[in-house]
């Protein structure tokens, strides 16, 4: 037949392959039920295998820090692949076997059947495959150190080692993110993180790069980008093209799947990480970022709530960086120098950068008198100080830079009037400030007040100022911080008789050095030796005397005050023989602030009524003042302290006080009986009242105290009382809503409970020392349950209380608690705590006998586990 196509195939052929077919087929099929299962088990026999080398890899990684192998990285993600692959095929399971026919021999559908059989076969050989493999000696190794750039520094780390320790574990924990380090200029925080930088190339931790930046004051966002750019590789005119956006996307690609450590050295205000490209450090991220900052607030605006602060150096250690830069040979060279180089040592206050660049210039001076120059010019006018200049104050000078307002900036130059280290009174600074002019005074005052405390805060925060570590309620100034502020005030040694600060300069009269006495507008003359102040040369332009502090001076002559006619702020006190003014202290017509606190006046000038614009008289602690006639007078005072005076509170001194229709506050003492119901009869007088002191033997059964708006310290002594309560005439009103420091001490007879304290809701400093008689704080039969006390409370001192038992009957919230203190209270067994006191913050419990706190009856083990850790042993010295 034409056109036909044929094939001729043997027969033996067709019969092979067609045998082979079928054996598959039956493999395939017939063994399709078991094979599955033995799929199922070696699935198993691999995941278990996989799950103990991960358990493995992470110990390694997490606890020892390796590096985990590219063979098991890949090995694992081959186990996950297959893994997908066997629960898709064991998902049809049950479907492919209820198709099995005749035993399993065959098929209702013989093709999907042998497909999915050859697939379980197939699979079955590639998970034994993974399982033979699997079998790994070594899981990780050490990884490679991090790419850094190593930095120049010097060998030994003086005085900062354990800070460094601190900023360093801080750093390597899980829990952090973004860590800032602060302190005031040339403290060291480029050198510790300098120290983190070099660290990090020596370690195996993990970091694939560390990139240093050194963000200048004016540093923009694109500057920042670009170091950064340089760091990573990317640079050149096509990365120099790009809008900051497009530099921030290229960033953000370029480190989001690295681990990375960014220091930014030197930040001046907050910079958006978000904005440059940065992806944001979380906890346990492996990527972190650490900065340093003059300024605390920039912290907080980073994110940063308990950052590292770097402090100057400790004595012994500014002592042995001193050495180090002057040498031993110069310290040998004469026997007087090691004790002159320890008074240098004095004057550089544990700042490295003062210590660092004195003792360079010091290296080579040999003889005790160049060592004795230079103690007489660091004392004097350490502006002079070769190197101070050039190398010291003008890297101090960029915090004073960075303040924000001319306001603060006076505010802060006015604070090196006083001596070196000298602790301010914050509200007296403020007073200062208000009588000067830097803060617009205004009716309400509390406004005031609040302006001149954000103030220091602010000078605070920048490390200008130092807030006392003791009491909160002062600041300091660093003595080489006071330099540049000196330096500024002179406009940097120009016109250095703007600013005369001759503080503790042992004088014995007015500086006679000073050539130019018109251009002088502020001058601090405390703290010297002076006995008498006789003329002085015109001063039109001067607006603030301090003169407080010379104990010797006696006698101020009748034309010292004739040349002022600007002065603001004139401070006398503590001028302990001073007992008199002259007549013409009424030619001080713009006198806002006059102190005479401490001194012995007895009575006020006539020619004080002149002084119309005063409105701050200070009278306090004057124990020979006999009569205040005259202050009536005074149309614009709105503050008047008599505290701890002598004057008696007899008709004349009430009737010129309720005549001053501007008064404002109050600072009274009560000494008397008849004093006191004078003084809470008057309503106004005790309504103006913020500082009240209640002592020297006063004997009454029942004190009752008004309300008293304002008063915001109450001090109670050496009295004889029975009870103290307060008039609730007006019950839903505190009486004291401003009360925050209640001190009571040597009250010894029958008074046994301090209830009236309920009603006292700011109260944020409790002191009580010897009272005999006192078992409770608040007496449990008293007490209105309805009030919880103490809701403010800080600080709570308990010394000398032989019978007290209870400070309240039950646990109470204390979101605000930072120290307890008990002395000599033997049987105070419990305190007012569980575990839900407090809001987290920590809480130190003093107390000066070690049985004390064997006896204590904590709530349960939860408040033992609190705060046992928290108490602390502190030894009480007779």
């Amino acid at each position: 037949m034409g056109g036909l196509f044929s094939v001729s195939i043997s027969c033996d052929q067709l019969v092979n392959r067609a045998s082979q077919w079928l054996f598959d087929k039956e493999c395939y099929i017939h063994n399709l039920e078991d094979n599955l299962s033995i799929l199922e088990r070696a699935m198993e026999e691999l995941k278990a295998r996989r799950d103990d080398l991960l358990t493995k890899a992470k110990i390694e990684e997490e606890d020892r820090g390796l590096r985990v192998l590219a063979q098991i990285q890949l090995w694992f993600k081959s186990v996950d692949s297959i893994e997908k692959q066997v629960n898709d095929l064991l998902g049809a399971k049950t479907f492919e076997l209820q198709r099995l026919c005749l035993c399993g021999f065959c098929s209702k559908n013989l093709s999907s059947s042998y497909h999915y059989g050859k697939r379980v076969f197939l699979m079955l050989r590639d998970v034994n495959d993974l399982k033979t493999k699997g079998v790994f000696e070594v899981v990780a190794e050490q990884p490679m150190k991090a790419k850094v750039e190593e930095r120049p520094i010097q060998p030994t780390l003086v005085g900062h080692k354990e800070i460094f320790e601190t900023a360093w574990n801080r750093l390597m924990d899980d829990k952090t993110g973004v860590m800032g380090l602060y302190g005031m200029g040339g403290v060291g925080k480029t050198t510790i993180l300098t120290r983190i930088n070099n660290k990090l190339g020596q370690i195996s931790g993990g970091f694939k790069i560390v990139i240093w930046v050194t963000v200048s004051r004016d540093s923009l966002v694109g500057k920042i980008q670009d170091d950064i750019g340089e760091k990573l590789g990317l640079r050149g005119e096509e990365w120099n093209r790009k809008k900051e956006s497009q530099k921030a996307i290229e960033l953000y690609s370029s480190l989001k799947d690295k681990k990375f450590v960014l220091l930014l050295d030197n930040l001046w205000r907050k910079i958006d990480l978000e904005e440059i490209g940065i992806p944001f450090p979380t906890m346990g991220s492996k990527r972190k970022v650490a900065f340093t900052t003059r300024s605390r607030e920039v912290c907080a605006r980073m994110g940063v709530h308990n950052p590292v602060e770097i402090q100057c150096l400790a004595p012994d250690d500014a002592w042995e960086l001193f050495k180090k830069k002057v040498g031993a040979n110069t310290l040998k060279s004469d026997p007087d120098i090691q004790d002159l180089a320890k008074r240098v040592v004095e004057k550089c206050g544990g700042l490295p950068l003062a210590l660092n660049a004195i003792g360079e210039t010091m290296a080579c001076k040999t003889t005790a008198q160049e060592w004795n120059c230079a103690v007489d010019v660091l004392t004097s006018s350490a502006a002079e100080f070769s190197g101070m200049e050039d190398d010291i104050l003008p890297v101090l000078k960029y915090s004073y830079d960075s303040l924000k307002s001319e306001q603060v900036k006076s505010c802060f130059k006015y604070c090196a009037l006083f001596p070196e280290y000298y602790l301010i009174t914050k509200d007296r600074l403020i007073d200062y400030w208000i009588c000067e002019g830097f803060i617009i005074e205004n009716e309400d005052r509390e406004k005031v007040v609040h302006q001149g405390h954000d103030i220091i805060g602010i000078l605070v925060h920048t490390c200008l100022l130092m807030e006392d570590e003791r009491d909160k309620r002062k600041v300091k100034m660093h003595d080489v911080v006071r330099e540049m502020a000196l330096w500024v005030a002179s406009e940097f040694g120009k016109h250095k008789e703007n600013f005369v600060a001759q503080a503790k300069f042992k004088l014995h009269g007015i500086p006679r050095t000073i050539k130019n006495w018109s251009d002088v507008k502020r001058m601090s003359l405390m703290c010297n030796e002076i006995t008498y102040l006789s003329d002085i040369p015109r001063t039109p332009e001067l607006l603030t005397l301090f003169l407080q502090q010379n104990q010797k001076l006696q006698k101020i002559s009748e034309e010292f005050f004739t040349s002022m006619p600007r002065l603001a702020v004139l401070d006398l006190s503590k001028n302990y023989f001073l007992s008199e003014l002259p007549e013409r202290i009424s030619e001080l017509v713009s006198l806002k602030y006059l102190d005479l606190s401490e001194t012995s006046i007895e009575r006020l000038p006539i020619g004080i009524r002149e002084l119309k614009r005063l409105i701050h008289l200070n009278l306090e602690r004057t124990l020979s003042l006999e009569s205040i006639s005259g202050v009536s007078h005074l149309s614009r005072l709105k503050i008047l302290g008599l505290k701890y005076s002598a004057l008696q509170l007899d008709l004349s001194s009430l009737k010129e006080l309720q005549a001053m229709d501007h008064l404002d506050i109050l600072t009274m003492s009560i000494s008397s009986i008849s004093k006191m119901k004078q003084l809470l009869s008057a309503y106004k007088l005790a309504s103006l009242v913020t500082d009240l002191s209640i002592d020297s033997y006063l004997k009454v059964e029942g004190l009752s105290m008004p309300s008293m708006d304002k008063c915001r310290r109450l001090s109670i002594s050496t009295c004889v009382i029975w009870e103290i309560k307060i008039d609730r005439t007006y019950s839903e009103i505190p009486c004291f809503p401003n009360l925050s420091d209640v001190h009571i001490s040597e009250c010894n007879i029958n008074l046994k409970d301090l209830t009236w304290l309920m009603f006292v809701p700011n109260l944020s400093k409790l002191t009580i020392v010897t009272a005999k008689q006192l078992e409770d704080i608040i007496s449990k039969e008293k007490a209105e349950s309805v009030i919880k006390p103490f809701q403010k409370l800080k600080c709570l001192q308990l010394h000398g209380l032989p019978k007290l038992k209870s400070i309240y009957k039950s646990p109470l919230p204390f979101p605000y608690l930072r120290n307890i203190d008990v002395r000599n209270c033997p049987m105070l067994k419990k305190l007012p705590l569980n575990s839900k006191s407090t809001m987290g913050q920590e809480v130190v419990i003093e107390y000066g006998e070690r049985k004390w706190i064997e006896l204590i009856e904590w709530e349960d083990e939860a408040t033992k586990d609190r705060f046992l850790p928290s108490c602390k042993f502190k030894e009480v010295i007779n």
